[in-house]
């Protein structure tokens, strides 16, 4: 546990993800991505879906943050929200299962507590990470016994949907005061904002979209460009 944690530790976790509707949607693809921000200096990388992380074992030797995205219809929770994901996740070799720590209840009106004192139980020597929104959410991961707690989910539910990434002071507030190590996740385009995260004590950073998807890194090109500049 404790070497995972090591391996990661003050480095760069690259997300290498393509949902169906992206044009680099492939399990072969997503792995030559993680070749690549392994040359790069990576330290490790998150993943969706079982055949990409397998994929993604078979080209480098870096410790996978594994997740399974899957929408039900009664809960928002997409993020591993049931124990089916986990345990497909937890055959897929990745050393790292990510899920929603957030207070939003799970599918089948399940609420994290209980869920989390089921996966806990039978997958004791798993690290989990807390994806969480807000403070209070990783105060509380932290407190039942999530082994790294993220900013990943901080701009992306309903009560959080205003907030400016990266929020700097959230992640110092998680810290300071959660009991367990805290990765920053969301909104980092810049190499001056990783520094300046890094400088705050997290463990590490993930940072996805500004190196793995190139057609969101292209919009934000064209959209300074005169001709879109000037349109009303």
């Amino acid at each position: 546990m404790n070497t995972i944690l090591n391996k990661l530790k003050g480095g760069l976790i690259v997300s290498c993800q393509a949902l169906e509707d992206e044009p680099l949607h492939s399990s072969y693809i997503m792995s030559r991505m993680a070749v690549a921000a392994m040359m790069g200096g990576a330290s490790g990388i998150r993943s969706n879906s079982v055949e990409d992380i397998i994929e993604i074992k078979k080209a480098v030797d870096l410790p996978i943050i594994g997740i399974i995205k899957k929408e039900y219809p009664d809960s928002n929770v997409y993020i591993t929200p049931t124990i089916k994901e986990i345990d497909a996740l937890a055959l897929s070799g990745c050393e790292i299962i990510a899920l929603d720590a957030t207070q939003r209840l799970r599918p089948g009106g399940i609420s994290l507590d209980v869920f989390f004192k089921e996966i806990r139980k039978k997958y004791p020597d798993m690290l989990f990470m807390a994806d969480c929104s807000t403070y209070d959410e990783a105060i509380h991961a932290s407190q039942i016994g999530f082994d790294i707690v993220a900013s990943t989910l901080h701009g992306y539910t309903e009560y959080t949907k205003d907030a400016s990434l990266p929020n700097i002071d959230l992640l110092s507030q998680m810290v300071n005061n959660c009991s367990c190590p805290v990765i920053a996740e969301g909104g980092i385009w810049q190499p001056e904002q990783l520094e300046k995260i890094m400088g705050l004590g997290v463990l590490a950073a993930v940072v996805g979209t500004a190196i793995t998807r190139p057609a969101e890194i292209t919009k934000r090109f064209v959209q300074v460009l005169p001709s879109n500049k000037n349109k009303k």
